[in-house]
């Protein structure tokens, strides 16, 4: 099964009620829960952290900041408030160096990332390369297939989920069961969704804990 990794989020910024969401979340028994380094102030960022902590589950700060100075400053935050794991990125030798000799996981993102919400760019041979390149000082790749410009996100899921030699996490518009079993299928360590489970897009005009068991439930039905 592949790993659903709920992003409270939508359009790549944390949400205002991102503690009301992360309770729900806890509830409905959701492992992994995660969020940008952009929407709130640090001191409600800790908070979210702790309560994940609390309730035994694993704690992802995604990184979308544009600059090195920004980029620098958030994996430093990622390191600092004990994140589980830290997703996302531009620049993995800077954040293999940040993070080296932590316990957290790193999954940056591979391929050309273009502005925010980032979209993505590059073949997956040129993809596949760059994972290549990273792949013994990182944990997996975080990968926006469906966000790219010119592929087909299917293609591209299928592709490097096959040849990537370490875990790829899909992120970006995975909003439906099909696409979920989908990518479980190909092989992909997990996915995130964020705006499509707090927009209750995945099943149309259910409650969002309803989203959340469906998906839940959809991930776990998939036996790789």
């Amino acid at each position: 099964m592949s790993n659903f990794v709920l992003m409270l989020t939508r359009d790549d910024v944390t949400v205002a009620d991102a503690h009301a969401v992360l309770e729900l979340a806890l509830a409905a028994g959701t492992e992994h829960i995660g969020f940008k380094d952009v929407g709130l102030p640090r001191e409600e960022m800790a908070a979210l952290v702790d309560t994940i902590h609390a309730a035994g589950r694993h704690a992802h700060l995604e990184v979308v900041s544009l600059t090195e100075e920004d980029e620098r400053t958030s994996l430093e935050l990622g390191r600092e408030l004990g994140f589980d794991y830290v997703l996302g990125g531009t620049r993995w030798q800077l954040g293999a160096q940040i993070l080296r000799g932590s316990d957290i996981r790193y999954f940056p993102y591979a391929g050309t990332v273009i502005g925010h919400p980032g979209t993505l760019d590059g073949t997956a041979d040129e993809i596949l390369a760059e994972i290549e390149a990273m792949r013994n000082d990182v944990t997996g790749v975080n990968l926006l297939a469906y966000r790219h410009i010119k592929l087909d996100g299917d293609d591209l899921v299928r592709q490097v989920c096959a040849a990537s030699p370490i875990p790829v996490l899909v992120a970006g518009s995975v909003a439906s069961v099909e696409r979920i079993r989908f990518v479980s299928d190909a092989g992909a360590w997990g996915f995130t969704i964020g705006a499509a489970v707090l927009d209750r897009k995945v099943v149309p005009g259910a409650n969002v804990t309803a989203q959340l068991t469906t998906v839940l439930g959809t991930a776990r039905s998939v036996v790789a």
